[in-house]
């Protein structure tokens, strides 16, 4: 016996969402307006020559042994500065995520989620300056700024995914007469586990372009290497220093992608 299709009519004219349409395209317009943009000076031969001029000044990059020595221990740094940081702060959100996701009461819950919004609402630039303050130049005040930054955004990451974790398996452990401590890790982290490494992983990526931007503070890596070589207009070495941060963001985002499918296929 066939199962008679329910066909619903064509959804009539929306003039909402005409309206709606018509709204956003005019503010679109009048920001530009406001701003005095205008996408057509990009295109001009005048803007198009300097472009080309400015980009020709940094072929052929410099690949001398001497200089990819320098590039070699400038990628190490960003590497270690990167996954320093965000190991860090890993584990320091794990603790906060407690707090945060309410475990321990409303008046905990306002003061981790604001410790939270504070740290990441900081930028991760101004972190790297007063870190430089703090503790001088080098690859430390960077760490430290990146860390400072992740532990806010993953904290309150990682609350969330506890809070809307379902609690029925550490309720179960709890009862059978477990402790909080042991129902935490075998009830409730396995399960959340999947979703704080994603977070991890994204956030090391993030952290590794991140860290090539906060060199420009004096903060060690390839970011410090390219602020200095453009000081000086040597723009083939700035080239070679741009093809490694590249060469480096494809090769944390292809060990990100691997991590992500080991993971999904260990969860079947």
């Amino acid at each position: 016996m066939s199962t008679p299709i329910n066909i619903q009519p064509a959804r009539q004219f929306c003039l909402q969402c005409l309206l709606t349409l018509l709204i956003v395209f005019g503010l679109t317009i009048a920001s530009f307006i406001y701003l005095s943009l205008n996408p057509a000076d990009l295109f001009t031969l005048e803007a198009m020559r300097n472009m080309a001029e400015f980009i020709g000044r940094f072929f052929p990059p410099d690949l001398s042994a001497d200089f990819l020595e320098k590039i070699g221990y400038g990628v190490l740094q960003t590497l270690a500065i990167s996954a320093l940081a965000t190991l860090i702060a890993a584990i320091l959100s794990l603790g906060l995520s407690l707090p945060v996701s309410g475990k321990f009461g409303l008046l905990a819950k306002g003061l981790a989620r604001f410790i939270c919004n504070f740290l990441r609402s900081v930028p991760e630039l101004v972190w790297a300056a007063l870190m430089v303050l703090a503790v001088g130049l080098g690859p430390f005040a960077g760490t430290l700024a990146l860390m400072l930054h992740t532990t806010g955004v993953l904290g309150r990451l990682f609350g969330e995914a506890l809070e809307n974790n379902p609690v029925s398996s550490s309720n179960a452990l709890e009862l059978s007469g477990s402790g909080r401590v042991a129902s935490f890790l075998y009830g409730t982290l396995p399960g959340i586990a999947p979703q704080l490494l994603s977070y991890s992983l994204y956030r090391w990526e993030m952290n590794i372009r991140m860290a090539t931007i906060l060199g420009f503070v004096g903060a060690g890596g390839l970011g410090q290497m390219l602020y200095y070589e453009l000081s000086l207009l040597r723009e083939a070495q700035a080239s070679t220093v741009i093809i490694a941060m590249l060469l480096l963001v494809i090769l944390v985002d292809t060990i990100s992608s691997k991590l992500r499918r080991i993971q999904m296929h260990n969860l079947g």
